[in-house]
């Protein structure tokens, strides 16, 4: 049976920060987020994990390392969550009483693959950003012809 510690302890030293910044980091690698993990009991508080990052460059890289892992189950939730039908129930009131609809919840499970999508696009945009890539030609699709023109005096006397 896990113990229990204090919640959110900013005493955590030694062996017990250790196993803290273990879990977190595996937990981290699950797709949790940081402020989720950092309410559950005997976590410390979110503005702690920072501190132990910035105090500790192994931490960081296991940190940074996690959250990479946890991009990609991210994204595997995201397409569970789009190929799961999820059913719901709508309610409509009527002249006639309560009308009731079992339907899959489409609206609902969009935006929650496209909450996901969007997040990770933003935390990791190399990986899961949208690239855009500008070509240019010119007419119909000849290369571009560049004309350069000079504006000065008028004088186009060389100079000797």
């Amino acid at each position: 049976m896990r113990r229990k510690m204090p919640r959110n302890p900013l005493f955590l030293t030694g062996e017990a920060q250790e196993k803290a910044k273990e879990e977190i980091c595996e937990r981290i690698s699950d797709g949790e987020p940081l402020r989720s993990i950092c309410r559950s009991e005997g976590m410390p508080k979110w503005r702690t994990v920072y501190q132990w990052m910035d105090a500790d460059e192994e931490f960081l890289n296991n940190m940074e390392a996690a959250r990479a892992i946890g991009a990609d189950a991210i994204a595997e939730e995201a397409l569970r969550i789009a190929d799961t039908p999820l059913e719901g129930i709508e309610t409509e009131e009527s002249e006639n009483g309560l009308k009731i609809k079992k339907s899959d919840m489409l609206g609902h499970r969009k935006l929650q693959v496209e909450t996901r999508l969007k997040l990770l696009a933003k935390w990791h945009p190399k990986k899961y950003g949208v690239k855009l890539t500008a070509e240019h030609t010119g007419k119909d699709g000849a290369p571009l012809q560049i004309n350069i023109v000079r504006f000065g005096n008028g004088d186009n006397k060389s100079s000797e």
